[in-house]
């Protein structure tokens, strides 16, 4: 496996509130985070900085995360757990009212690969050449879309597409969609939005399907041409790519 992460503050934004990581622990499975905060007075880097560090000295110190359920339970308790972390924090400090993060992870072992998310940060996989959209966004536009009163394209254009309906510190309760994913992959790519509101899926296959750049020079190209189209947002993306001749 290759790997490789990074995030940019892009082109608007005065600072960054993206945090992101990839981690191999001592039995060889993989972590990928990305975590996009939202809060004023900075509070955003907190969150989201909470999160990357929580998820990862947790995963760092197993031996192994186990079973596909040992997996789903350790990625919901963690989460939970950092979800009152966050809101314990703004009790504590009034002053970050609002904060919050948005979280997608993934967990590679040699026996499954693992999806979860809370929020409107991407997690996608590269099989055969294409790019295909594994989590769902939690945003508003999309619920409007799943009950049939928004087009796929009107919500694209949307005022209130960026309108999130769940994130990590809003609430008590922290409800992480999980997606169980075929293990047949060529590659993962987990993103913050400021990636997916710049370029459209086929612009970010192609990257990623250009044999001439190596692993890091794609996630550099994504992250300059989302600048080059804008910039409004942080960008942060997660890659992880299977070497050819590896075994599934």
């Amino acid at each position: 496996m290759k790997t490789f992460y990074l995030t940019d503050a892009g082109k608007v934004r005065s600072h960054n509130e993206d945090s992101v990581t990839i981690l191999r622990n001592a039995n060889g499975e993989y972590l990928l985070l990305v975590a996009d905060g939202m809060g004023g007075h900075r509070a955003g880097e907190v969150a989201s900085s909470m999160v990357v560090t929580h998820l990862g000295k947790r995963f760092s110190s197993l031996a192994s995360v186990g079973s596909k359920l040992d997996a789903v339970n350790w990625l919901n308790d963690n989460i939970s757990e950092v979800n009152k972390n966050i809101i314990d924090y703004t009790m504590e400090n009034p002053d970050s009212t609002g904060m919050g993060t948005t979280v997608v992870a993934a967990i590679l072992t040699k026996d499954f690969l693992i999806f979860g998310n809370i929020g409107d940060s991407s997690g996608f996989v590269l099989k055969n050449g294409k790019l295909h959209k594994v989590t769902k966004d939690h945003t508003l536009v999309n619920l409007l879309v799943a009950a049939g009163d928004l087009t796929e394209e009107e919500a694209k254009y949307h005022p209130k597409k960026n309108v999130l309906m769940k994130a990590l510190g809003s609430n008590e309760k922290a409800e992480v969609d999980i997606f169980d994913v075929d293990m047949g992959i060529d590659a993962i790519l987990l993103c913050s939005d400021g990636l997916t509101n710049m370029l459209t899926r086929e612009q970010i296959e192609k990257v990623l399907n250009d044999d001439t750049l190596e692993l890091e020079e794609k996630v550099i190209k994504l992250i300059r041409k989302s600048n080059a189209r804008g910039g409004t947002d942080n960008i942060s993306i997660a890659l992880l790519v299977r070497e050819s001749g590896e075994e599934e």
